[in-house]
């Protein structure tokens, strides 16, 4: 049996389960401060006899191997997380191997090998909801060099009819700043899903994500891409994307039908912690 965490901003989600992606258990746990959130974590687990655990986590982290702070939680502005030796703290608790990436590369790990990319050697999992973060298989690896990814932070050209400063504390006006949750309801004055028949958000909105999918495109070609995460719930916004990506791109590279192309997560919600599940595997087979 193995364990995974799929470690949100918001809420853990805990989950017991197999190689497969089976689930046979899982929590929801708040995400307060280590000393509240960590003891209950523990104590889903210790009920079970796992051979190793996977965790993807909110960031930023150190993934860093050779790093005197791999497994931690680095420069969050969660309040209590930053700095957290969270593998350390896991490994030490539960005595069983830990793997550890972000959540998107989880997710995209798991769609990789069980959801929309199945039997693909290289897709993009990319969240858009209170964060904008994106995970990347290339070759069926996790992409990964000095860091991991953080391709919710590149910077993106303003929509013409855009007046809103930004969000991101760090830059303000870039793809997080300017396209995530947040982002939308303080531009809009209200929540994305009571603005559901308002074209203009959707198509600002659009014109956002298309040029962040031009840039990983032309980077990483990955054979597919997956938009995850509560604002890509909003399902009026593909269309926005697909039209403003064409224009964009120009025709200069050739891509499949888009509509088949860019999907919506094969294993809905799950993603995550499915991936977490592969990330346990990988770290029992390294030992």
């Amino acid at each position: 049996m193995l364990g995974a965490i799929e470690a949100g901003g918001t809420k853990f989600v805990c989950a017991v389960g197999d190689e497969t992606g089976k689930i046979l258990d899982r929590v929801q746990i708040p995400t307060t401060v280590p000393s509240e959130t960590i003891p209950q974590v523990l104590a889903f687990f210790r009920k079970y006899q796992i051979k190793a655990i996977g965790i993807g986590s909110f960031g930023p982290i150190d993934v860093n191997l050779g790093s005197a702070t791999y497994g931690n939680i680095t420069s969050t502005p969660k309040p209590g997380w930053k700095d957290y030796p969270f593998v350390h703290e896991i490994k030490n608790a539960l005595s069983v191997p830990v793997g550890f990436n972000t959540d998107v590369n989880a997710a995209a790990l798991g769609e990789a090998i069980f959801g929309a990319a199945k039997g693909l050697d290289s897709c993009l999992y990319i969240t858009v909801g209170t964060g904008i973060g994106a995970g990347a298989v290339i070759q069926g690896n996790l992409l990964q060099g000095l860091s991991h990814p953080e391709m919710g932070h590149i910077l993106v050209r303003r929509h013409p009819e855009d007046r809103y400063v930004g969000k991101c504390p760090y830059h303000s006006d870039c793809l997080e700043g300017l396209a995530a949750g947040p982002a939308i309801e303080e531009r809009w004055g209200t929540k994305g899903v009571d603005l559901v028949g308002r074209d203009e958000v959707w198509d600002m909105e659009g014109y956002y994500i298309a040029q962040a999918l031009m840039q990983y495109i032309l980077i990483l070609s990955p054979k597919k891409i997956i938009l995850g995460g509560g604002v890509m719930n909003q399902q009026q916004v593909f269309p926005y994307v697909y039209t403003y990506l064409q224009e964009f791109l120009n025709d200069y590279v050739s891509l499949p039908e888009l509509s088949k192309y860019i999907v919506s997560p094969g294993l809905a919600n799950h993603s995550g912690i499915i991936g977490s599940l592969l990330l346990a595997e990988r770290a029992l087979k390294e030992v």
